[in-house]
């Protein structure tokens, strides 16, 4: 099939590709008032998103593999499949006032980059040479996990008081990137 132009005029009936992509950024910013994020802005966004899928009480938490701007596996924290949720049964740490980043094997739920990993496990998919993107720092048993899978660089906003994760990540040449959370667009949630 053949087009016909009802211009004739190139400029007018092909716009360079830089003219159109600044016009598409310009009714982008019209419409949503907002500018294409940057890919590690995205990653994080959708950490948040996958956070909200969270059944702990204490603190949602998601977590991302990526490779190669793909996004390799999703996880968030929570009981092990086909178990009742915190959500359902009450949380153990907190009946007992367990401050936070202590006692990990009393609670039921297993980490969002542990699910993470595991996600990536069961399907077969390698993630040696990923980066993890979450939204809390990593505590010390889900950074051995990372360091043993590959893992090459750790992408988070909120803090977790876990010094001997930040340590061992270090020794293990883990780049660990801690940054302030990506803007929120109109209308949009902390989880």
């Amino acid at each position: 099939m053949v087009r016909r132009m009802l211009n004739s005029d190139p400029e007018v009936a092909r716009p360079t590709l830089s003219r159109t992509n600044r016009l598409k950024e310009k009714d982008r910013t019209r419409r949503w008032g907002m500018t294409r994020p940057s890919w590690q802005d995205y990653f994080l966004e959708i950490t948040r998103l996958v956070a909200k899928r969270s059944t702990c009480l204490r603190r949602g938490v998601g977590a991302l593999i990526v490779k190669d701007k793909r996004i390799l596996a999703t996880g968030y924290n929570g009981a092990p499949s086909g178990l009742p949720h915190c959500l359902d049964v009450g949380c153990l740490r907190e009946e007992l006032g367990t401050p936070s980043g202590e006692r990990h094997e009393i609670c039921r739920g297993i980490h969002a980059e542990q699910n993470a990993i595991l996600q990536a496990a069961l399907y077969g998919v390698s993630i040696k040479g990923a980066a993890l993107f979450c939204t809390h720092q990593p505590c010390v048993l889900c950074a051995k996990m990372a360091i043993n899978a590959g893992i090459q660089q750790i992408i988070y906003c909120g803090d977790y008081p876990d010094e001997l994760a930040t340590q061992i990540l270090k020794e293990a040449g883990v780049e660990l990137v801690r940054v302030e959370a990506p803007p929120q667009p109109p209308g949009g949630k902390e989880p």
